[in-house]
């Protein structure tokens, strides 16, 4: 060893005093942090323990509880389905019933036809009604239905054209609007985003209420002239028919509708004045005056000229009416209350005579609470299309000749 060696030993040692007391000082450091975490551990543990105790008497409460809820759900269940199969027997006992005793309102046909008490003779008006076709169909029952979607609001017309391509629908929403939705088929329209697919038609002047119709390319419905219904003037309680042509987009043809004091036809649907319909046999208008403000009225109509050829006061009252359609010459009437019920046929008239009030059938709707803002007839599918409350609904109809027994 050199000279040196001693004198690194006593550095060495000199340094070797401190190390140690730092050393002593980190274990004494650590050792707090660990009992610091310890401590921690020992508290989460105690919590974690005092939750356990606490869902578990929280569970024991619950599940007795649990328990006689679902109980009390079973029985709800069971007593809904016994009312719900009390109901059901109930509307057939109805039905048999009032099939049984036919409504009182269509018993009236035979004093309106035959000019009795209340008959107005006045020119072509209460004439029977001949025949242009061999339709001798008239409703059995409703059969099925179908809801398509929900489009626009509570009010509004969709359609066919039973003249025109047999997929194109026509949508006429609200009752004040002056422009049409015309989608090229079914499909289209049932789409999420159907407005996209859909070509709007815009008419010259806004059509009023839901009684529009869609005829052989052509497009008719009643507009309020200034100082019609509702505007005062010399024209007060009057409606222009306007006929306007789809493809070309301009009006062919216009007629002031030849009654005075009109007011609206069906008790429910206060916006419509006129509500035009199609069948078999062609064109026909239902309405109502102040000249007898309790019954509907019933004209047939010229497609090309809109003269009206005939009219009728027929038996079936306004009052909780909502909507009508024609076929074979025969107009049936819907009723419902307010508020919206179950729908039914309650009351028609064969302008031409021949089903009479014994033979005619008087279907519930199948069971759907609402209302109708429109019905129309499509002679082609022998269905109806319906707008209730914002959503198209397809009805399929079952037929049976008109001389056939109920």
């Amino acid at each position: 060893m050199g000279p040196r060696s001693p004198l690194l030993i006593l550095f060495l040692l000199s340094w070797s005093g401190p190390l140690r007391g730092q050393q002593h000082h980190l274990v004494e450091y650590m050792e707090r942090r660990l009992a610091a975490l310890e401590e921690r551990l020992a508290q989460c543990q105690d919590q974690s323990s005092r939750h356990a105790a606490e869902l578990r008497d929280f569970k024991n409460k619950m599940l007795p509880l649990l328990e006689v809820a679902e109980k009390e759900r079973e029985a709800l269940r069971t007593e809904a389905d016994t009312i719900s199969g009390r109901v059901d027997r109930l509307e057939r006992e109805v039905d048999y019933l009032e099939t049984q005793n036919p409504a009182l309102p269509c018993v009236e046909v035979d004093e309106k036809v035959t000019g009795g008490p209340g008959a107005k003779g006045k020119g072509r008006r209460n004439e029977k009604y001949d025949m242009v076709t061999d339709c001798g169909y008239t409703i059995s029952q409703v059969r099925s239905m179908k809801i398509l979607k929900r489009f626009g609001g509570p009010a509004g017309l969709w359609t066919k054209d039973p003249l025109g391509p047999a997929e194109k629908i026509y949508v006429l929403d609200g009752t004040q609007n002056d422009t049409a939705f015309v989608f090229p088929r079914l499909r289209d329209f049932t789409l999420a985003m159907a407005a996209r697919k859909a070509s709007r038609v815009r008419v010259p002047f806004p059509w009023v209420g839901t009684g529009q119709l869609v005829y052989g390319g052509f497009l008719y419905y009643a507009r309020r002239p200034p100082g019609g219904p509702g505007g005062g003037g010399e024209l007060e309680n009057t409606l222009q028919l306007i006929k306007f042509h789809l493809a070309n987009r301009t009006v062919v043809d216009s007629s002031v509708f030849p009654a005075e004091g009109l007011i609206p036809p069906y008790g429910l649907t206060a916006d419509t004045y006129i509500d035009l319909a199609a069948d078999e046999e062609g064109l026909w208008a239902v309405y109502a005056t102040r000249e007898d403000d309790r019954h509907l009225c019933l004209a047939k109509l010229d497609p090309q000229t809109l003269d009206t050829e005939q009219q009728w006061d027929t038996p079936c009252p306004r009052e909780n009416a909502e909507a009508a359609f024609v076929i074979c010459g025969t107009l049936y009437v819907v009723y419902n209350t307010r508020p919206a019920s179950r729908a039914r046929i309650q009351c028609s008239f064969d302008a031409s005579g021949t089903l009479t009030p014994e033979r005619a059938a008087l279907p519930y709707f199948p069971r759907r609470y609402g209302a109708h803002a429109s019905l129309r007839y499509n002679p082609r599918e022998r269905q109806l299309y319906a707008w209730d409350d914002g959503y198209q609904i397809v009805y399929k109809l079952e037929m049976r000749k008109k001389e056939e027994e109920v």
